[in-house]
C-alpha cells in the first residue's frame, strides 16, 4: 500500500510541476506568445512552427488549444490557420516528452534550487515567476525519478502483474484508459512520461504502452473540447477540429502498432525511448496527413456547428471567453474587445440622441431608453469577468490594464444612463408637450452633438492604442467643449433677454441637456488620464503645505 501511495504521489508530483512549468510561462510571456501565434499564421509552414514553438514552451497542446480557439472566437485569425497552428502544436508536446524521457535527473536538485531563491527573492516581479518555471521543471524531473523507482517495486507484486495483464489484452481498453488518464491529469504529456517510465522500469509491457500513448492522445484532443464546451461556437471550432485529426491518426496508427513494436526494438532497444519515439511519429505522421486537409476539416466543422447569427444590439457578450481565464493575459485581451463592443452600444444611443430632439421621435427615443437596460447588463457581465482574472499572474503594464478598462467601462456606463435622462427629458419636456428649441439653440445643441460624438471616437481610439498624443488632445477637447458650454449658456440668456417665445418654454430644458452634455464630455475625455500618468505625460503638483495631504495630480 505504502508503495502505491508513493507512486501516486509521484504521479500527482509530475501533473503539478507541469502545471507549474505552464502557468509560469504564460506568466513571464504571455503576450510574446499571443504574438507569436498571431503573427505565425501567414503561411501554414510558419503556423506549424508557431504551433511547435508555443507548446515546447509552455508544455501544454491543450494551453495552445485554448489560446488559439479565443484567437478564433475573437476573429482575429481563421479556422483554418488555427488548425494548422494545432497541427504543429500536437509536435512540439511529443517533441518535450523526448526531452523529458532523457536522464536529467541531475537537473533537479539545481532547478529547484535556483527556482526556490529567485521566487522567494522577487515573488511578485518577473524573477519571481522564472523561480516558478524552474521549479516546476524541477519538479518533473523528481516525479519522473520517483515514478520509475516506485513502479519497480509494485511490479514485483502478482496482483500488480495480473492486473497489468487485463489491460493487455484489449486494445480498445488501452486507448480508454490512456485517455482517461490524460483527462484527469489534464496533460497528454504529463500521462506520455507517466507511461514511458512504467514501460521503461517493467511495469507495463512495451506494446500497452503503445495503446496507452493513443489513447493519451485522444484524451488531448477531448480534453479541450471539454475544456470549451461553454465557450461560443467559433472558439469551440479549434478543439473539435483538432479531435478529429486525432482521431484520425488513431486509425491509422492502432493497427500498426504490433509492426512498429517489432520492428523498433531492433532499432531502439530502450523501452522509454521506443514509446516517446511512437508518441512524435502518431504526432508527425497526423500533421503529415491532415495539413493538405486542414481546409476541407474546417469546412466540416463549420457545417457541424455553423455559426450563431448575433445582432448587432443584442447585449450577450461577444468576446468574454470563459476558456482565455486560464491565460489571464488572454483574458485582458477580452475583455478590452468587449469594452469597445459596449462603447458601440453608447455611440449609438447617443447618436440617435440628435435625430430625437431634432425629429421628435417618441419611439426611437423609448428603443434608445431601452438600449441602456443592455448596457448595463453588458456592463455587469465584464465587471463579473474582470473580477474572475486573476491579478497576481497579471505583470505591471497588464495590472495597468486591468484597472484601464474597469475605468473605461464605468465611464461607458455612466455615458448610457446619462443619454437615457436627456432623452427622458426630451420626451416629458418636448415632444409630449410639443414645444420646440429655436433655430439658434437647436444649431447650438447639435453643434454640441457633433463635438461629443467626435470626442467619443477619440476616447475609444485612446483606450484602444494608449497613444499619448490622442490623449492629450482629448484632455485639450475637454478645455474646448468647456469653452463651448459656457459661450452656448450665455447666448441662451440673451434670447431669454430678446424674449424669444421658443427659448423661454425650452430654457430649462435647453440648460439640462447642455449640463448633461458637458458632463459627458468629461468622462469621455477621463480615458485619457491613465494614458498621460502612465507616460508621465502629466505633472505631479507641488506638495501641499499640509505635509500628511494626499499627493496630487495636476489634471487641466
Amino acid at each position: 500500500m505504502k508503495h502505491l501511495l508513493n507512486l501516486l504521489a509521484a504521479i500527482a508530483l509530475l501533473v503539478w510541476g507541469i502545471q507549474m512549468v505552464r502557468t509560469g510561462i504564460l506568466r513571464v510571456f504571455g503576450a510574446n506568445l499571443r504574438q507569436l501565434i498571431a503573427r505565425g499564421v501567414r503561411t501554414q509552414l510558419l503556423a506549424v512552427l508557431s504551433g511547435i514553438g508555443v507548446t515546447a514552451v509552455v508544455q501544454s497542446s491543450t494551453a495552445t488549444a485554448l489560446i488559439v480557439s479565443a484567437f478564433v472566437g475573437q476573429g482575429m485569425i481563421s479556422l483554418m490557420a488555427a488548425l494548422t497552428v494545432m497541427l504543429g502544436a500536437d509536435v512540439g508536446s511529443a517533441l518535450m516528452a523526448v526531452v523529458f524521457s532523457m536522464d536529467l535527473s541531475w537537473l533537479s536538485p539545481l532547478c529547484i534550487f535556483v527556482g526556490v531563491v529567485l521566487f522567494v527573492a522577487r515573488q511578485d516581479a518577473k524573477p519571481g515567476r522564472v523561480g516558478r518555471v524552474l521549479i516546476g521543471l524541477g519538479l518533473m524531473l523528481l516525479a519522473l525519478r520517483l515514478i520509475t523507482e516506485s513502479t519497480l517495486v509494485l511490479t514485483q507484486s502478482e496482483v500488480v502483474r495480473t492486473l497489468l495483464l487485463t489491460l493487455t489484452s484489449d486494445i480498445t481498453l488501452e486507448v480508454m484508459t490512456g485517455a482517461i488518464l490524460a483527462v484527469i491529469s489534464y496533460s497528454s504529456l504529463a500521462t506520455v512520461l507517466l507511461v514511458a517510465a512504467l514501460a521503461g522500469s517493467g511495469g507495463i509491457p512495451s506494446d500497452m504502452a503503445l495503446g496507452l500513448v493513443v489513447g493519451a492522445n485522444l484524451g488531448s484532443g477531448l480534453l479541450a473540447v471539454l475544456t470549451t464546451l461553454k465557450s461560443s461556437v467559433q472558439t469551440r471550432q479549434v478543439p473539435l477540429g483538432n479531435l478529429l485529426f486525432k482521431i484520425v491518426g488513431a486509425l491509422v496508427m492502432i493497427p500498426v502498432i504490433g509492426l512498429w513494436h517489432h520492428h523498433i526494438q531492433s532499432v531502439v532497444s530502450d523501452k522509454v525511448s521506443q514509446v516517446v519515439f511512437f508518441h512524435l511519429t502518431f504526432n508527425a505522421m497526423v500533421t503529415l496527413l491532415c495539413l493538405p486537409l486542414t481546409g476541407l476539416v474546417a469546412r466540416a466543422v463549420e457545417k457541424i456547428t455553423p455559426k450563431e447569427e448575433v445582432s448587432a444590439a443584442l447585449s450577450r457578450p461577444h468576446h468574454l471567453d470563459a476558456s482565455a481565464l486560464a491565460t489571464p493575459s488572454l483574458a485582458i485581451s477580452c475583455a478590452a474587445r468587449e469594452a469597445l463592443h459596449l462603447a458601440d452600444l453608447v455611440e449609438t444611443m447617443l447618436g440617435g440622441l440628435k435625430t430625437v430632439w431634432q425629429s421628435d421621435d417618441q419611439k426611437l427615443s423609448a428603443e434608445l431608453r431601452a438600449l441602456d437596460d443592455q448596457v448595463d447588463s453588458l456592463y455587469s457581465s465584464i465587471k463579473y469577468y474582470m473580477t474572475k482574472i486573476s491579478r497576481s499572474e497579471l505583470d505591471e503594464g497588464e495590472g495597468r490594464r486591468w484597472t484601464e478598462i474597469i475605468g473605461f467601462t464605468i465611464n461607458m456606463e455612466q455615458v448610457g444612463d446619462l443619454v437615457e435622462r436627456v432623452l427622458q427629458d426630451v420626451e416629458d419636456k418636448k415632444i409630449r408637450k410639443g414645444r420646440q428649441f429655436s433655430h439658434a439653440g437647436l444649431q447650438e445643441l447639435n453643434e454640441m452633438h457633433d463635438h461629443l460624438i467626435a470626442n467619443l471616437r477619440l476616447a475609444m481610439s485612446v483606450f484602444l492604442t494608449s497613444n499619448v498624443r490622442d490623449a492629450q488632445k482629448l484632455l485639450e477637447e475637454k478645455t474646448r467643449f468647456r469653452e463651448l458650454e459656457l459661450a452656448y449658456s450665455a447666448t441662451h440668456l440673451n434670447r431669454l433677454a430678446d424674449n424669444t417665445i421658443q427659448s423661454i418654454e425650452t430654457s430649462s430644458l435647453h440648460i439640462d441637456i447642455i449640463s448633461d452634455l458637458k458632463r459627458i464630455n468629461s468622462l469621455l475625455c477621463s480615458v485619457a488620464y491613465p494614458v498621460l500618468e502612465a507616460n508621465a505625460a502629466i505633472r505631479p503638483l507641488q506638495p501641499q503645505a499640509d505635509e500628511n495631504a494626499a499627493p496630487q495630480t495636476e489634471r487641466q
